[in-house]
C-alpha cells in the first residue's frame, strides 16, 4: 500500500516540528493509540487498536526515526504485530515546508500488511488508511492550537479587528435602559392554544376555590338555596372569576383588560338580586 499527500497546518514550521516530536501530541492524534513510549531520542514503542472492516486487532510494535533534519523533516519506520489478525510494517518520509503563516506537511507512505488483514482487499485497506490519516491531521491541528496556541497571523488580525467592535456594542447596550419585553406571538396558533389551555386551567381552579369557600364539597355540594351571601362576599367571588377571565382574554388580545370598581359592584348587586 502506497499513499502520498500533503496537509496544511495553521502553525509555523518550528511549532509543527516540535509537535511531531512530542510523544503526548502524537498519542492524542494517532487513531486507536493506547500507548506510546519514547525509549530513546530516535525510538518509540506503541500499542494501538485498529479496526479495518470486520477485523479489529491490537497492534504492538516499535517505531524508529531516521534521517532527522530539524525542522525540515525525518523518516519514520515501524513494524507491528496484531496476533491472528496479521501484521503491518512500513515507513514514511515526512517533509515540512513553510507556507506563509502556516506549514505544509508532505508525506510519502509505503506499507505492507499480512494475515487476515491482507484478505480484506486493497480498496478497504486504502480507504481505512485514508480515513485514519484525515483523522490524525484534524486532531494534530487541534492539539497544536490547544498546546502551543500557534495561530495564523490572519486569524489573530481578524480577532483583533472584531474585538473593539464587540466591546463598543457591549458598552452601548449597557448604557441603554433595560426593557422587559415579551416576544411577539402574532399569527402563532400554538401560542394561543397554550394560552387558552393555561387560562382554562386558571379559570377551573378559581371556580373550584370559590365553590370550596362557599362551603360546598365537590362530591356532595350543598343546595344553593341554603346559602345566604352578603354583597361584599359575592363581590369578592365575582372579582376572582372576572380576574381569571380577564387574564385569559387580555393575553389573547395582547392588551390589558381592566374592570373598574363600579362594574364589579354592579355584577355583585345583580347576583344578589337574582339570589333574592
Amino acid at each position: 500500500m502506497d499513499m502520498t499527500g500533503q496537509q496544511r497546518i495553521p502553525a509555523s514550521r518550528d511549532t509543527v516540528w516540535k509537535a511531531l516530536n512530542d510523544v503526548e501530541v502524537l498519542k492524542a492524534c494517532i487513531p486507536g493509540c493506547q500507548e506510546l513510549i519514547k525509549t530513546s531520542d530516535t525510538e518509540m514503542t506503541a500499542m494501538a487498536v485498529i479496526k479495518v472492516g470486520p477485523v479489529t486487532a491490537k497492534f504492538q510494535g516499535a517505531v524508529t526515526l531516521s534521517e532527522i533534519d530539524p525542522p525540515n523533516g525525518y523518516r519514520i519506520t515501524g513494524e507491528g504485530q496484531g496476533g491472528v489478525a496479521g501484521f503491518a510494517k512500513g515507513g514514511a518520509a515526512i517533509r515540512l515546508e513553510q507556507d506563509g503563516d502556516g506549514t505544509i506537511l508532505h508525506y510519502d507512505v509505503s506499507a505492507q500488511v499480512g494475515g487476515k488483514l491482507s484478505q480484506l482487499g486493497g480498496r478497504l485497506i486504502d480507504a481505512t488508511a485514508k480515513q485514519m490519516s484525515n483523522l490524525f491531521f484534524k486532531r494534530f491541528a487541534e492539539e497544536i492550537e490547544t498546546r502551543y496556541g500557534d495561530q495564523p497571523a490572519t486569524t489573530g488580525s481578524s480577532v483583533a479587528a472584531t474585538a473593539p467592535a464587540a466591546k463598543t456594542a457591549n458598552a452601548a447596550s449597557s448604557q441603554e435602559p433595560r426593557r422587559d419585553t415579551l416576544p411577539s406571538h402574532k399569527g402563532n396558533p400554538s401560542f394561543f392554544s397554550s394560552i387558552k389551555s393555561a387560562g382554562l386551567i386558571a379559570l377551573i381552579a378559581t371556580i373550584g376555590a370559590c365553590w370550596y369557600l362557599l362551603g360546598g364539597h365537590l362530591p356532595t355540594p350543598q343546595p344553593m338555596n341554603d346559602i345566604h351571601l352578603s354583597s361584599d362576599f359575592t363581590g369578592g367571588v365575582m372579582l376572582l372569576l372576572v380576574a381569571a377571565v380577564g387574564y385569559l382574554f387580555g393575553r389573547q388580545q395582547g392588551s390589558a383588560v381592566q374592570f373598574d370598581q363600579d362594574t364589579i359592584e354592579r355584577l355583585a348587586r345583580a347576583l344578589t338580586q337574582q339570589r333574592g
